[in-house]
């Protein structure tokens, strides 16, 4: 059975997707570097026999079992990122099969013993690799899914069969209390495996760049500093209760160096804790019996500390989702600015060919290129009508273009809206659509004056008045309305055509978006609403609709006040 743990490359930028599958491809980052050395297995086995030594020697809590465990967690998550193939991993774990048994033997356990443990232990190892696989194989601590699975199935489930066996084989060879030899192992094998493991998996390049500034390796050693000294005064020199006091500082490095360094700072407080307890040391030193104080120690890191590693994996994903969205936007703002110079770029080279067609088919028409039908005649006026169609289109292309890339200035100054309300009733009046339609201008108060550009506000205005014409001309009247709004002059054109519904209003500014319109008789383009948002915002107003199906359309701009 094959998986691949997360790369640097999945956690930058530049990630396409994240992995969903195991594979037996291993990262590259600097940290898997070092664990795919050929050495790698046989130095895991040394680690694996040089603290299971130390744990067995120091902090054994419950007649042969130990209350401090990290062998499980060093052989899991080297194993986890080492992986290649079947044949890898019955090599692989035969070695650390050897380690354990040698460390066994060097405490002086009998043979009996030393195969019972190795036994359990081989269980615990095998079962913690085998769950990562199967319900995180990502080996991604760094979102709030992929801690989450790793801690329930890795350092919760993994540890459960091997205490149970261990439970009943001590209690058959040795007669220990098998409830006492269950809790300490589980909880003990637990917390190796959350945090020695979760550390492992956590040396990833994008958290080793973390610390290349020197500042930051600064910072780092002060932190660390802080709760070293910190964890020695509350589980070594006080004999009150005060671990609460451990939260903020752990809470800080969190916030500062994500997942990693919450899984350093649990090893540390883990190391301390446990040990200062085994070692006589803490406020339950003199009420409680070494055994019942180390497991007071387990108790408070696994269910007071190591939650915050769902914290930091939430800011870390956090962070990555930050990153991602802004490489999207920016990703976005460049695909803007091709698309409007490719607009700008077609705007140009529509233009000199259709004032040609133009010219040609204005001689056409009145006679100058020879005798001509009357369907010649027609046919030379549609021509020229389609031409200045498309000549309008090129304009509004050109118009968007400059509007989007920025290139569109305005110069703001104070605007008399009614004077500009009747400069386009008036030119909306001369429209050929506008026959039949009765356009009026109602202004409520004094002072209408807004901040904005007359020109491109006219223009905004213009728009929204000829689209009252087109659509809205079957209601008869359009009417464009102004009056004083907070700090701000509120400008209306209403129609009563037909109206339009939710689903239509939230399309309305999409560029080139008829609203299914584009097979009727009424001409356009789709491009005059999004240009008239656009030119609204660069002046620093805002633009919108209220509709009614049925009952016509009201499209308000506001402007400064001036």
């Amino acid at each position: 059975m094959t998986s691949r743990a997360l790369s640097a490359d999945d956690l930058s930028l530049t990630a396409k997707a994240e992995p969903v599958s195991t594979a037996a491809a291993m990262p590259r980052d600097g940290a898997a570097a070092l664990f795919a050395q050929p050495m790698a297995p046989i130095l895991t086995a040394v680690g694996v026999t040089v603290l299971m030594v130390v744990c067995i020697l120091f902090a054994r809590s419950a007649g042969l079992v130990t209350a401090l465990w990290g062998a499980g967690g060093l052989a899991t998550a080297v194993w986890l990122r080492n992986s290649r193939g079947p044949t890898y991993d019955l090599c692989f774990g035969a070695l650390i099969a050897v380690g354990v048994l040698a460390a066994q033997f060097l405490v002086g356990n009998t043979r009996l013993i030393s195969l019972m443990f190795t036994v359990a232990n081989m269980i615990e190892i095998v079962g913690a690799v085998l769950l990562a696989r199967r319900f995180a194989p990502t080996l991604n601590l760094s979102t709030v899914e992929g801690a989450a699975r790793f801690l329930l199935s890795t350092a919760v489930v993994a540890p459960l069969p091997a205490a149970a066996f261990a439970a009943v084989m001590l209690q058959a060879m040795t007669g220990a209390d098998p409830y006492l030899t269950f809790k300490t192992w589980w909880f003990g094998h637990a917390l190796g495996l959350a945090v020695v493991g979760g550390f492992g998996l956590a040396l990833t390049r994008r958290h080793l760049t973390m610390l290349r500034k020197p500042w930051r390796m600064a910072e780092a050693g002060l932190l660390f500093a802080l709760l070293i000294g910190s964890c020695l005064l509350v589980f070594v020199h006080l004999d009150r209760p005060m671990s609460f006091v451990m939260l903020p500082l752990l809470l800080l490095i969190a916030a500062r160096f994500r997942i990693l360094g919450v899984t350093a700072g649990l090893v540390i407080m883990a190391v301390l804790s446990i040990g200062g307890a085994m070692a006589g040391y803490g406020p339950y030193a003199d009420s409680l019996p070494r055994g019942e104080a180390a497991l007071l120690a387990q108790l408070l890191v696994l269910f007071g500390y190591l939650p915050i590693l769902l914290v930091a994996a939430l800011l870390d994903e956090r962070d990555r989702l930050a990153d991602r969205a802004r490489a999207g936007q920016r990703r976005a703002e460049l695909a803007s600015e091709a698309k409007s110079r490719l607009l700008a770029n077609v705007a140009h080279e529509i233009k000199s060919p259709v004032g040609g067609v133009i010219g040609i088919g204005e001689l056409w028409a009145t006679g100058q290129l020879g005798p001509v039908t009357a369907t010649q005649t027609e046919m030379a006026q549609m021509l020229v009508k389609t031409a200045r169609q498309v000549e309008a289109l090129s304009h509004d292309l050109l118009d968007v273009a400059r509007a989007e890339s920025g290139a569109v200035k305005v110069e703001l100054r104070p605007t008399d809206v009614p004077g500009l309300l009747e400069d386009v009733r008036r030119q909306t009046a001369l429209r050929p659509e506008a026959q039949g339609v009765k356009i009026e201008v109602l202004t409520e108060g004094d002072g209408l004056i807004a901040l904005a550009d007359s020109q491109r506000l006219s223009q905004v205005l213009s728009n929204l008045a000829s689209n009252a014409v087109k659509y809205g001309a079957a209601g008869g009247l359009v009417v464009l309305y102004a009056r004083r709004a907070p700090d701000a002059v509120r400008i209306e054109v209403t129609d009563r055509g037909a109206g339009l519904s939710a689903e239509k209003q939230a399309q309305l500014f999409e560029p080139f978006n008829r609203l299914g319109l584009e097979r009727t008789t009424v001409e356009g383009h789709g491009i005059g609403l999004a240009l008239a948002k656009r030119l609204t915002e660069l002046q620093g107003g805002s633009i919108g609709v209220t509709s009614t199906v049925g009952e016509g359309a009201t499209f308000w701009v506001e402007m400064p006040l001036a």
